[in-house]
């Protein structure tokens, strides 16, 4: 069992995936901060003011014994936001990776051709090969 264990989690895949959960997490750090920090700062400014966090819709007021319940469409806007910028940065990053690697398999195929293309010799004109069957023909009758 162990060794089936060792096996399954040192593949190459196994790992990683690992890598893309931990780079996943630090991208989703930088997003978080670019949302909160730049980009909804810019959508108060331009709804003269607004704070999203603070948009709420107050189910029940707070009392002394039990807190306040309302529902929170301010961080729901911001966290839709947060989900575009990163869906968006994905397409950006798997794009250019495709577009990149198209771009080095022609250059590969490319490459390819032109070793593989050998300049075909000429081939013969008709005169040539009428002039090749009347010194078959001479030599046959000889």
């Amino acid at each position: 069992m162990w060794s089936e264990f060792k096996k399954f989690a040192f593949k190459g895949n196994i790992i990683d995936m690992a890598v893309g959960v931990v780079v996943g997490g630090a991208f989703g750090t930088i997003v978080t901060s670019l949302v909160n920090d730049i980009v909804m700062p810019i959508f108060g400014k331009l709804t003269a003011g607004m704070d999203f966090k603070s948009l709420k819709i107050v189910l029940s007021e707070a009392t002394e014994t039990k807190p306040e319940a309302a529902i929170m469409y301010g961080n729901f806007i911001q966290n839709i936001v947060s989900f575009l910028i990163i869906a968006l940065s994905m397409f950006f990053i798997i794009n250019g990776f495709a577009k990149a690697a198209a771009k080095a398999k022609a250059l590969a195929g490319k490459e390819e051709e032109k070793v593989e293309e050998a300049p075909a010799p000429p081939a013969p004109t008709e005169v040539e090969l009428l002039s090749e069957i009347r010194d078959l023909l001479k030599k046959e009758e000889a």
